[in-house]
């Protein structure tokens, strides 16, 4: 030790003389640019989170979605739709250039490169910047991939009548059905008329429900030989007994569901 010059001591030299903290940084020398990830932006994050979350779950209560009926692989009139998350795939698939011949064009090429580009855009456009005039490619392929998603899904949504739908594939529960299958009539709509107005006479697509039909006994033969509306005339293959039978059937199932 020397006078006025301070003490000097010899240290291992496998001991960092630099002392790291563990403190996080003090990020208020840089305002508006940067912060500490936990907790500050973390929190941030769970709040925006639970915010679209209680929103989401509001929605749902407000406008629960309908429910259809069990699965029948037997039904040749029902058409299938995917979750509303895959109708713009779904859409995407009406187009020419998508399907056909050139349907792997449609389920592979078209969203493997949409997807790729937004997996890449980070990598495309690496600035610093936060603002989106700073990041032009990662912003404008971010643009089209949102708009494109929003334009196919409303385009796929607007030719489905959700309603309609939903009410002509209504789940009915075994205890609610008001079909007596022992009725000698059940056999003659199973051959004639189920295809299109249901297992359950509820009505499905091809076929308005029969339980709701305002038409009498007499106006209900007419139309099983000649038709109405859609539906076209010849329908019914059977005897004037086996016709009788049906309208009995049909009326008598139909005041059983009113009772």
């Amino acid at each position: 030790m020397h006078k006025g010059k301070g003490m000097k001591f010899v240290g291992d030299s496998r001991i960092s003389a630099e002392r790291k903290s563990t403190i996080p940084k003090d990020y208020s020398e840089y305002p508006g640019r940067t912060e500490a990830f936990w907790p500050n932006f973390l929190l941030k994050e769970w709040l925006v989170g639970a915010v679209f979350l209680v929103g989401f779950l509001t929605l749902t209560l407000a406008h629960p979605a309908p429910l259809e009926g069990v699965a029948d692989p037997t039904s040749a009139t029902y058409i299938p739709l995917p979750d509303w998350y895959f109708l713009f795939l779904y859409e995407l698939l009406k187009y020419q250039f998508a399907s056909g011949p050139f349907v792997l064009f449609g389920i592979l090429i078209l969203p493997g490169l949409a997807f790729g580009g937004l997996l890449l855009a980070p990598f495309l456009d690496p600035g610093p910047g936060r603002r989106p005039h700073q990041r032009p490619v990662a912003v404008a392929m971010m643009l089209l991939a949102v708009v494109s998603v929003i334009w196919l899904t409303y385009e796929s949504s607007s030719h489905v009548d959700w309603e309609q739908r939903a009410e002509a594939n209504k789940p009915i529960h075994p205890d609610e059905s008001v079909v007596d299958q022992d009725d000698p009539g059940f056999a003659i709509y199973e051959s004639n008329c189920m295809s299109c107005h249901g297992d359950n006479l509820q009505g499905t697509q091809m076929g308005p429900s029969l339980l709701e039909t305002e038409h009498s006994a007499e106006e209900i033969a007419t139309i099983a030989h000649e038709g109405i509306g859609d539906m076209p005339a010849g329908i019914f293959q059977g005897s004037d007994e086996e016709l009788d039978k049906l309208v009995e059937f049909i009326v008598k199932t139909k005041e059983e569901s009113q009772k």
